[in-house]
């Protein structure tokens, strides 16, 4: 079989088992590429059409066999893909995961990288916090996208931080990110001009029917319903008492709450929020400026 035979046979061989996809790729065919390629060692942005491509390349019986038991140990295990190759991708730039930390996904990231949250930012914006940072991907992305900015990345989870501090000298990042152990904005400093954050959101009704994949990845990442309340907003609540005080006088908080807009919007209806369009749609991250958080 060549590749492009072995990724099809993959593919297929996930739609059996009924494997759920969304963290990296959205459909069997790709999670079957990105595995493929990657047990072969292969760049995942291979071509895969074409007589010349690699698509045609036949590997040897050994390398089938190695890309045989990873495809059987996605089925076997549920576990993301991302879990099993120790390396997920954003926005372009690899990150090491594993399961420590939720599989980076976030829309924010798209939203640095194509400058939509610059008019809300100036030449004052020097200081960033990266709230329930995880693996510290979007403390990276945004310390690239904005060259003068310094980053704290803070995380409530200490196994987390241990894999974020991994991306941060991977990515030669630790003279301008700072990695906390904080419990949301419990202990942290500040005032800074634009925070960001990608916290547990999930409602308690979606969290007791999540596929195996997700529920493969940290609870304490997702469930947002972990002082009391259903609806996933408990980490949001605090946080909208909390951030002002951190905030500098022009400050934003950008902050993504998935599926959750119904949720949201019924727990703080009265927030004047500003709804970004990410390839997602408007519902599922929002910007809220300081001057709103102390209004509300």
């Amino acid at each position: 079989m060549n590749i492009l035979e072995l990724i099809e046979a993959g593919a297929r061989q996930l739609i059996a088992a009924g494997v759920q996809f969304g963290h990296g790729t959205q459909n069997a065919f790709d999670e079957a590429a990105w595995l493929v390629l990657w047990q072969l060692g292969l760049p995942l942005d291979s071509p895969l059409e074409g007589n010349a491509s690699v698509a045609q390349q036949t590997p040897t019986p050994a390398q089938q066999s190695g890309v045989a038991a990873l495809l059987a140990q996605r089925v076997s295990s549920r576990k993301p893909a991302a879990y099993l190759t120790h390396e997920a991708w954003l926005q372009g730039l690899a990150f090491y995961v594993d399961e420590r930390v939720i599989v980076p996904r976030s829309l924010i990231a798209e939203l640095l990288v194509n400058g939509a949250i610059d008019p809300w930012l100036s030449s004052a914006t020097n200081k960033v916090l990266d709230l329930c940072t995880g693996n510290a991907s979007l403390a990276i992305l945004a310390a690239k996208t904005y060259a003068d900015v310094s980053v704290d990345a803070t995380d409530i989870s200490a196994d987390a931080l241990t894999v974020a501090a991994i991306n941060i000298d991977r990515h030669q990042l630790r003279h301008r990110i700072a990695l906390l152990c904080c419990d949301g904005m419990s202990g942290i400093g500040g005032p800074y001009d634009l925070i960001l954050c990608n916290p547990p959101y999930v409602n308690a009704q979606s969290m007791a029917t999540l596929p195996p994949e997700y529920r493969a990845e940290p609870a304490m990442a997702l469930d947002g319903n972990r002082h009391g309340g259903s609806d996933g907003m408990d980490f949001v609540r605090q946080l909208m008492k909390d951030a002002p005080r951190h905030m500098s006088p022009q400050a934003v908080l950008v902050l993504e709450v998935g599926n959750e807009r119904e949720h949201f919007e019924a727990a703080f209806g009265q927030l004047e929020a500003v709804w970004l369009e990410t390839s997602a749609g408007t519902d599922q991250v929002l910007l809220l400026s300081r001057d709103a958080l102390l209004k509300y």
